[in-house]
């Protein structure tokens, strides 16, 4: 006998058809199309690319960097301890990475500098840097295209110790003057008073070990032995003001220097974050290190540009200048001898400098304020 009520495949297919109007109709599941003879199985020969086989390869080789040197991060924290910011430790710790990022790498570009003093001093001295290195190389040997690396290491240590613990410590400082709500406001213009401020007292310590190694450089052979020795010759036959007469070039050079390194660096770092995907707590230290050498490497630049006149300068004084000669008439004179082209002689030497930062914490605005416990 038929039911009165429609079954539940009936309700089902008219409420919830699959089909409009009918009832759901299973279809086939896809077939592939025939290969040719010819045709190789694509199951087997994948779609490979160049390009991304080298971006495989990049991105592998980028995350095991990244891990080892998070490890090598995560031990050396693990020996020093947590360091507050701005606590004694942390300006310790500061001074400690100026005295081994400014000493090692003034150092390590010693055949760089040989080159630039000598062709500042003498232009026609050499027409490039291979065929300077092979000329010196030929007359002293190896040892000489490292002429001056001892006053360089012993004099830009102490400069690195005291521009970079400087400069955190006037940074803080001038900061806490200012106000939290100033601080931020006029940031830069706070970061070229503290870098100012810690390069002047920087250079007191860098312009001894910096005019026994512009004479050692400069003179063929070189007129003294070593840092020490060269420190008692100038000394007995000038006293010890011999060692500071090229201070004032030095500071008219070393402060426009780093006031332009510290300022751009911190600005040339921030445009770069702005520019990338995120925010800087996104990426690793890998990558905050790769930002932070950029920056370096472009602000090093600017600098070399600003301070290079009187970079000159320095390297003809202490070569030039003469017994009882006022800084005034020395500067003169030299500058008749040589011409507004001659203040920029070594320049593209100067430029190949790679400036390397450590890494200290790396940018971001004004000092914070101190909290209150």
């Amino acid at each position: 006998m038929p039911l009165l009520f429609p079954s539940q495949d009936i309700l089902h297919d008219v409420f919830h058809p699959a089909i409009p109007l009918g009832r759901h109709v299973a279809t086939p599941p896809p077939t592939n199309p025939k290969r040719t003879p010819l045709q190789a199985r694509p199951e087997l020969y994948t779609n490979w690319s160049v390009v991304d086989d080298a971006k495989n390869k990049a991105n592998a080789l980028s995350t095991e960097a990244t891990k080892e040197f998070e490890k090598a991060s995560a031990k050396a924290q693990a020996k020093a301890g947590h360091i507050e910011l701005y606590s004694a430790k942390y300006y310790a710790a500061c001074t400690f990475g100026g005295l081994l990022a400014c000493g090692l790498t003034h150092t390590a570009v010693t055949p760089l500098d040989l080159v630039k003093c000598r062709r500042q001093v003498d232009s026609k001295m050499y027409t490039g840097n291979f065929q300077a290195w092979g000329k010196i190389g030929r007359a002293e040997g190896f040892r000489g295209i490292y002429t001056g690396w001892s006053p360089t290491f012993f004099g830009y240590s102490a400069q690195g110790a005291f521009k970079y613990g400087g400069y955190e410590f006037f940074k803080k400082y001038y900061s806490d003057l200012a106000g939290q709500e100033n601080a931020a406001k006029y940031k830069t213009s706070l970061y070229l008073v503290a870098s100012a401020s810690a390069e002047f007292i920087a250079d007191v310590a860098l312009c001894p070990f910096e005019a026994v190694k512009v004479r050692m450089q400069t003179t063929i052979p070189p007129f003294a032995k070593g840092t020490f020795d060269g420190i008692s010759t100038i000394t007995a036959k000038e006293g010890f003001g011999g060692l500071y007469k090229g201070l004032y070039p030095l500071w008219g050079r070393q402060i426009p220097y780093t006031m332009m390194k510290f300022a751009s660096f911190e600005t040339i770092v921030e445009m770069i974050y702005q520019r990338l995907p995120g925010q800087k707590s996104d990426y690793g230290k890998g990558a905050q290190t790769a930002v932070s050498f950029t920056g370096g490497y472009l602000a090093g630049i600017l600098c070399a540009i600003v301070s290079h006149p009187a970079d000159v300068m320095v390297s003809k004084l202490n070569a030039n200048r003469q017994a009882g000669e006022a800084f005034g008439a020395a500067m003169g004179r030299i500058y008749k001898d040589i011409g507004f082209s001659g203040l920029w002689n070594g320049l593209p030497v100067r430029i190949d400098y790679f400036k390397i930062f450590m890494g200290l914490p790396t940018t971001g605005g004004a000092a914070p304020p101190t909290e209150k416990k």
